[in-house]
């Protein structure tokens, strides 16, 4: 259906006062209106901004995570590149075409409520495939690997790469300071020298940035993707989180793949929440990570106007989660997969509980199935039961890929 209400929520956008309410999709957008069919939340869910991870490697996604030996870091990330290509899992991995491993990954997106994702490898790799996903993976950006002579060339050059961005409102995307050589320790100096350090970068990781760093990237208006599971894991150490909010970045949440990263963006900010309190002894709030993974991604991604808040004449991406918790924000960083009820796409169900099958006509369509998940009957665009048998079957055994809640029945 195209139009609808989802009725007696707790609406939490943006900077406004969670309050219980509901809201209107009528078009794929929001609306002030109240179209006439309903679904009763009955005051016990909370309706957010559907989620939006900014940085994931879609054809890595595969476990479990390849990273240094026992008591032992790496400097870069290219001996861990050498690793993964040597490790078992790698060989395991590579029994899956391209399809199967970024079906997988669309759904590892889906399942924990993430719309919106950008995949870090060229278009020319990836423009036939990502259409193909339940989810939105987003195709316009300017793209670099890394800011370093060891990178892996991808793209048509930076200097290029970032005057498309430029030229079409897109966010240039790159790997800025993953490690502790010297080169990784001059990425923004060398990106200075390259006039290319202005609002539309968004750089992941940072982890060698200095002090002087992060203030030339807060003057420029430049965007962060914290993806602290995946610095841990591989580096010990993550970028100087507090000193970059302090300093007013636009900081948002990435997830990396999962060879070296979270199972997932839920568990990510746990994980990352988790860590600010280790590392500085007092708490983020959750509200500020609510904001990190959907209205400033929205913002780093150069679609704010589109999509990231649940306003009038945005994007109907929203995400429904089961209300554990008096609090949107903390019930948002408590939550699991097994905590999600529903969730749209440009006001298009993606995956829902039975009880919101009137969304879809009253009956699961065709191009849907269902499956279980905690108990519970959910439908599901496309058949991720299915793609989870075949991975299996080509892999030889029963592998469980723990950002897929569900067995294949």
């Amino acid at each position: 259906m195209s139009e609808f209400t989802l009725q007696n929520g707790i609406i939490v956008s943006g900077d406004r006062e969670p309050k219980k309410g509901s809201l209107g999709v009528s078009g794929g957008k929001i609306t002030s209106k109240s179209p006439p069919l309903t679904v009763d939340l009955r005051g016990q869910s909370c309706v957010y901004p559907g989620l939006i991870n900014t940085h994931d490697h879609l054809q890595g996604n595969y476990r479990p995570p390849v990273g240094p030996k026992p008591g032992h870091y790496y400097l870069t990330w290219l001996p861990w590149d050498n690793d993964l290509k040597a490790s078992e899992t790698f060989k395991e991995r590579s029994r899956l075409s391209r399809e199967d491993l970024y079906g997988l990954s669309g759904y590892k997106c889906l399942f924990s409520g993430v719309t919106t994702v950008n995949d870090h490898f060229p278009q020319k790799f990836n423009a036939q495939i990502l259409p193909t996903l339940p989810i939105r993976a987003i195709l316009e950006y300017g793209l670099a690997h890394e800011a370093s002579s060891y990178d892996l060339k991808w793209g048509d050059g930076f200097e290029i790469e970032h005057a498309r961005a430029v030229k079409n409102n897109w966010p240039f995307i790159t790997h800025l300071s993953e490690g502790f050589d010297e080169e990784a320790m001059n990425g923004v100096a060398g990106l200075e020298k390259l006039k290319i350090l202005d609002r539309h970068c968004l750089f992941i990781h940072c982890i060698g940035f200095s002090d002087a760093d992060i203030r030339k990237v807060a003057k420029a208006g430049a965007s962060v993707s914290w993806c602290g599971f995946s610095n841990m894991f591989m580096f010990n150490v993550t970028c100087k989180i507090r000193k970059m909010l302090k300093a007013g970045i636009n900081v948002t949440v990435g997830t990396d793949s999962s060879a070296t990263g979270s199972a997932n963006l839920l568990e990510e900010l746990r994980y990352d929440r988790g860590l600010y309190r280790n590392l500085y002894g007092e708490d983020l709030p959750a509200k500020t990570f609510f904001k990190m993974c959907t209205a400033n991604a929205a913002r780093a991604f150069w679609i704010d106007k589109k999509t990231g808040t649940l306003d009038e004449g945005k994007l109907a991406d929203v995400l429904v989660l089961r209300g554990k918790n008096s609090d949107p924000y903390e019930n948002l960083l408590s939550a699991a997969m097994e905590d999600v009820e529903l969730l749209l796409l440009e006001g298009k169900p993606l995956y829902g509980e039975l009880r919101f099958l009137d969304l879809l006509g009253g009956k699961i369509p065709g191009g849907y199935t269902q499956i279980t998940v905690g108990k519970r009957p959910m439908f599901v665009k496309g058949d991720p039961a299915g793609l989870y048998a075949e991975c299996r079957e080509k892999i030889g055994f029963k592998k469980v890929l723990d950002y897929l809640p569900f067995e294949p029945e």
